[in-house]
């Protein structure tokens, strides 16, 4: 999904307020349906029955370049490429170690977590880049001690996920990346089986080994370690901008703590970072926005387009901290409703107001500049963005 700046290019908006919903052809060369409207997308993330993730998941073209038997490994444990009532069974798995309550027993690690990453970008002098100094550390270094991954390997780890969302990359060097994720945790995943410990993956191999096979638990892994760095990562860097932009609504989430909950929920929505949640694929005749989509058609849906719809909320275009934005679909909806939601809320709320009370003079390096963000990523963000305080 093309952008501008921080929200989607204008064509998007006026197809969402025309139409509704428009052919469009994926970067795969894949035809589909693009649903934009707040309603409507909310309509196909809740309903797994008609709008299949696991039909969509087997006609990528990224299984293409695998064997029968490569693809099959590659799926499992891939919740975004289940359907109920396999996904239900994994996710009932993993769904006691998300709790909020589960999270709060993980706070004061994240605050020592982002009080070190605070004092690395300080040492790094001014101007330091807050992507390599800040933004991406701090959620690597709270998956890696969540899964049981070792923080040394991060380097290894963030290129290969790097390159795995790359949408300008060809097919093989993707499918290349997806191969050397897979590698890499199946090698933890095997420790974990000889010698679970008390993180994520031990936890699984202790009360569900029966249950769930190598193959998921490579899967699994894999997914949550992507995710679990990648888009808090990239939260963190995209929302300072986006509050270095608006200083008064900076200074709230500096200074009110009270504030701080409802502006995430605000960036969440203002940035909605994950361009398009997993394609789905019809599994019969559907009606949205009065056209009829047939039955076997893959449907992409614009999360950006949608949160900025104004039958959601009033104003949509503009960053209002305060009215918090609850609804949105940042995190997604329905059964595939983004697992560690609460991890990301509470790692923001914790990172945003620690980084502008440590530098409460915090400003970009070069006001001029045009921010460098990541255009051609299946997760929107900056590739660095430098500061001086």
């Amino acid at each position: 999904m093309r952008r501008d700046g921080f929200g989607p290019i204008a064509e998007l908006g006026e197809v969402r307020d025309r139409e509704g919903v428009v052919e469009v052809r994926t970067p795969f060369g894949q035809t589909g349906y693009l649903v934009t409207r707040f309603a409507d997308v909310r309509r196909v993330l809740g309903d797994p029955a008609r709008f299949s993730n696991a039909r969509a998941r087997a006609a990528s073209p990224l299984e293409a370049e695998l064997t029968e038997e490569e693809a099959a490994r590659m799926r499992a444990g891939g919740l975004l490429g289940y359907d109920p009532p396999e996904h239900s069974r994994l996710r009932r798995m993993l769904t006691p170690e998300f709790t909020v309550r589960r999270m709060r027993r993980l706070e004061p690690r994240i605050v020592e977590i982002v009080d070190a990453a605070l004092d690395d970008l300080e040492r790094a002098g001014r101007p330091a880049d807050l992507v390599t100094h800040f933004a991406l550390p701090v959620p690597s270094l709270v998956i890696c001690e969540l899964l049981g991954v070792p923080y040394a390997d991060r380097d290894e780890f963030q290129a290969v996920s790097a390159r795995l969302l790359d949408a300008s990359l060809p097919l093989h060097e993707r499918v290349a990346a997806q191969r050397a994720n897979r590698d890499y945790m199946a090698g933890l995943v095997a420790r974990a089986q000889a010698d679970p410990g008390e993180d994520m993956l031990g936890m699984l191999v202790r009360e569900h080994g029966d249950d769930i096979t190598t193959d998921e638990l490579v899967g699994i892994s894999s997914l949550l370690l992507i995710a679990g760095h990648e888009t808090t990562s990239n939260m963190l860097g995209l929302g300072t901008l986006a509050l270095l932009q608006n200083p008064d609504q900076l200074a709230l989430v500096r200074d009110d703590p009270a504030v701080v909950e409802p502006a995430v929920e605000e960036l969440l929505r203002w940035l909605s970072i994950v361009h398009s949640l997993a394609m789905r694929m019809t599994t019969e005749d559907v009606e949205i926005a009065g056209r009829t989509i047939p039955a076997g058609e893959l449907v992409v849906m614009s999360i950006p387009t949608a949160n900025r719809d104004a039958s959601f909320i009033d104003d949509p275009e503009t960053l209002d901290i305060t009215r918090g934005a609850g609804g949105h679909l940042a995190f997604g909806h329905g059964v595939h409703h983004c697992l560690g939601a609460p991890l990301a809320r509470m790692e923001m709320r914790i990172a945003f107001p620690a980084l502008l009370r440590r530098f409460p003079d915090l400003a970009l390096a070069d006001p001029g500049a045009e921010p460098d963000f990541r255009v051609f990523n299946v997760v929107y963000g900056l590739q660095e963005l430098r500061l001086t305080w």
